[in-house]
């Protein structure tokens, strides 16, 4: 008697036979028509979770009457790092996050896990130089996790990856928005500090001697993107830090990101090598001025949708990349997305049509494949911080004709470059 056999059925046989059954897609591994830089490195990854305590802190959210009051801040940070493990042995950790803001009536916390290509406390690689630091600042709200796809791939490429969860700011403890005005641009200051001292000899961190502090990039998405600019010499204006005295019980903490501050403009740190400001929030709202966008020095890349409808475009993301004129600049934009540019795709349990659509909307874009644009930001975060951090020779990754349906990019299979645009500017003589 013959066998029916359905088409599925045959489909599975002849995949199975052919040996191109997929394995499990995980964030951050290529699509089919991914840029060359995108591919991970030579080296595993390995992933550790800290814990620091940056002490005697302005407590912003206590703030009355003019007077700060102190606290000392907690600050859980991911580290992801070469490890010493087989290149052919295939890896997953797991990572724990929640979907929702602070867990009130509108948005609870929904726990959810997904996978990751790295081991969890793995022996370093050992090396006779240390590797170049990355530290990455997430958006308002957000986690250390929101771009493990980049964090686990530059840690291959042989750079220690630290990830902030910016206490205040996060999916679980979210407060008061002062607290991220403020603290932003100070805790990515204080973890560049620690990971220096975690690297140093007389540390007993498992990455004693492999830290490369002098050698940083910093990275930023939303109001991330906003700390690292200011970190990187782009002062706040006294128009703003006038404004948010309002909002934070009469104090001025605020004052000391402002650019005309002698204080702050002693800050400049000869460590930092390279900015990538994802989707920088704060132009439209007078969080900068001319003045202080002439304090951005440090070569920086900025990435935006040219749709974004929270940091804005025109007035916001590329105003800042205009008014940036000390600074050698690139602006990559995905034309027509939105604000999302730098976050992992998003969870499959976002996809519940009981949950608010924002829960989706919190990584996902309305026009992009986020794997796609996932993709393509390892990309060209690898060409730009590999130029500035390794020397690499990258620099015909970034010399581009502007409009990516002219031509296609270097690096990009043929066709798969459409829908970008890539600027480039020089700082005035």
């Amino acid at each position: 008697m013959t066998k029916k056999i359905t088409l599925l059925t045959l489909i599975i046989c002849i995949a199975a036979t052919q040996g191109i059954i997929a394995q499990e897609f995980l964030y951050g591994d290529p699509l089919p028509d991914a840029p060359e830089l995108s591919a991970r490195g030579k080296y595993q990854v390995g992933v550790q979770t800290l814990n620091f305590v940056n002490k005697d802190q302005i407590d912003i959210l206590n703030s009355k009457e003019g007077k700060d009051p102190l606290y000392d801040r907690p600050l859980t940070v991911e580290v992801w790092y070469p490890a010493a493990l087989p290149q052919d042995l295939k890896v997953t950790t797991s990572y724990h996050e929640v979907m929702g803001t602070r867990g009130d009536s509108l948005r609870p916390l929904i726990p959810f896990t997904f996978k990751g290509r790295a081991v969890r406390d793995a022996v370093p690689f050992s090396s006779d130089a240390a590797f170049p630091l990355v530290v990455v600042s997430h958006g308002y709200v957000g986690s250390r996790y929101l771009m493990t796809y980049l964090t686990e791939n530059l840690a291959s490429k042989g750079y220690i990856v630290v990830a902030i969860d910016h206490t205040e700011s996060t999916f679980k403890d979210a407060n008061a928005f002062q607290s991220t005005l403020l603290n932003r641009a100070l805790d990515i200051r204080f973890v560049i500090n620690r990971m220096e001292a975690l690297g140093s000899q007389s540390s007993s961190n498992v990455l004693k001697g492999l830290i490369d502090a002098n050698n940083t990039a910093i990275v930023g998405f939303s109001m991330g993107g906003f700390g690292v600019l200011n970190v990187a010499g782009a002062g706040y204006s006294d128009a703003f830090a006038a404004f948010t005295v309002g909002m934070t019980g009469g104090s001025k903490a605020l004052s000391i990101h402002s650019a005309s501050n002698p204080e702050y403009q002693k800050l400049d740190d000869p460590r930092i090598k390279a900015v990538v400001a994802f989707a920088p929030w704060g132009m439209e709202r007078g969080v900068w001025d001319a003045e202080g966008l002439k304090g951005l020095k440090k070569p920086t890349l900025f990435i935006a949708g040219s749709q974004d409808d929270i940091s804005g475009y025109e007035k916001g993301i590329k105003a800042i990349y205009e008014g940036a004129v000390n600074s050698d600049r690139y602006l990559l934009t995905y034309i027509d997305a939105r604000h999302n540019v730098a976050p992992n795709p998003p969870p499959a349990e976002s996809f519940r049509p009981s949950l608010h659509i924002d829960e989706y909307y919190r990584y996902a874009d309305g026009t992009w494949d986020q794997r796609k644009i996932n993709n393509v930001n390892q990309h060209f975060l690898t060409a730009f911080i590999g130029i500035h951090l390794k020397q690499k020779e990258y620099q015909k990754y970034l010399d581009l004709q502007s409009n990516s349906n002219e031509k296609d990019w270097e690096g990009f299979k043929p066709r798969s470059s459409t829908g970008m645009e890539l600027l480039h500017a020089s700082p005035i003589k």
